[in-house]
């Protein structure tokens, strides 16, 4: 069973790691490189809603997800991350202004219209901070106890925060199980920070460097 766990926890956080990386950085590109009315006013606002608290959008979103069919389905954890998240596209976005803007003049010059700039020069250039974004997104997928365990009803559905949970109810605390499937569950985690501490450090270092 856990090994059932550890497969949702890693299909949910490898789908909004794929859904963040997209949807902000496309955001944080508009915001960045782009020049058009209001731009900076829709951003203020945009970080405006870094200070609503979840808590507050519970309810709603729980009616919305229960009326669209929702309920006890990966959708509510996974399409939200397919619209961005307004803290990683305020980090993409500073680091996208730390990039020359002659580079995209220069693409210009070659043919390239706003998406090539994006898809061909900007995010290649944005590696470190797109490894941060997803390091960031991935450990706080993994360790997403709250949203899974209110919108996956099913036992087979579930991730292995809440598994791991649920387990113990079960098995009246069975330590030894217990502590072994918690090591499993940390171990992506130390792996994929590993792989890319490189890059996170980089990133870390690189973004916000510019206003």
């Amino acid at each position: 069973m856990i090994g059932h766990f550890l497969a949702n926890s890693a299909f949910l956080s490898s789908s909004n790691v794929l859904g963040q990386l997209i949807s902000s950085s496309l955001v944080a590109y508009g915001f960045a490189r782009m020049r058009f009315g209001g731009r900076d006013v829709i951003f203020m606002l945009l970080l405006s809603t870094m200070m609503l608290p979840g808590h507050v959008t519970l309810i709603p979103l729980y009616v919305t997800y229960r009326d669209l069919g929702w309920l006890d389905s990966f959708k509510p954890l996974i399409v939200p991350n397919f619209l961005g998240s307004s803290f990683y596209i305020f980090l993409l976005r500073q680091f996208f202004l730390g990039l020359p803007l002659e580079l995209d003049d220069a693409a210009k010059i070659d043919g390239c219209n706003a998406f090539d700039i994006y898809w061909r020069i900007i995010l290649p250039l944005a590696k470190p901070a797109l490894a941060t974004i997803a390091i960031f997104c991935f450990i706080s997928n993994w360790n997403s106890f709250f949203e899974p365990l209110l919108y996956l009803h099913s036992l087979e559905k579930m991730t292995v925060a809440v598994g791991l949970r649920f387990f113990k109810s079960y098995h009246d605390v069975e330590f030894g199980p217990l502590m072994a499937g918690s090591t499993l569950s940390v171990l992506p985690i130390v792996v994929v920070f590993f792989f890319a501490e490189k890059q996170f450090i980089q990133g870390i270092a690189l973004t916000g460097i510019k206003g």
